[in-house]
């Protein structure tokens, strides 16, 4: 279910830039970002959407050796109900839902987005490397 894309080395390379140029190993955070944005674009328009809560609780976070996407919080707590289905315990609100094991959204908009965003990742970290002055082949 839980599909991830490893970049083997990041962490070394980060270390690397950090020596060489302080800003280029910021960078690094920004290309993880912008790979967790793509991810997020493509999704926003599978989730239902009556208020739009659960669609904007996507949001981006990265370090400079690992991005994610969250989810949900207090004001979309509902999202994993949404996403996984499971049963709803809390009076007034939907029922039963259907259990997805892979999810209905997040993680299937991984699964066929893999391949681009591992290709702007890929471009991402050789530009920040080119640009701290680093001979990449």
């Amino acid at each position: 279910m839980q599909e991830k894309i490893k970049v083997d080395g990041l962490a070394q390379l980060s270390r690397a830039l950090n020596k060489v140029d302080k800003e280029a190993a910021k960078q690094l955070r920004l290309v993880g970002n912008e790979a967790a944005d793509l991810l997020i674009s493509k999704t926003r328009p599978l989730i239902p959407h009556r208020t739009g809560t659960a669609a904007k609780s996507l949001r981006a976070q990265s370090t400079r050796t690992s991005a994610r996407v969250s989810v949900g919080g207090a004001r979309a707590a509902y999202y994993p109900w949404l996403d996984f289905g499971g049963e709803g315990r809390r009076p007034g609100r939907p029922g039963h839902r259907d259990f997805v094991k892979s999810g209905r959204y997040l993680y299937p908009t991984l699964g066929r987005e893999h391949g681009a965003i591992e290709k702007l990742l890929q471009t991402g970290i050789v530009l920040v490397a080119e640009g701290a002055g680093l001979d990449v082949s």
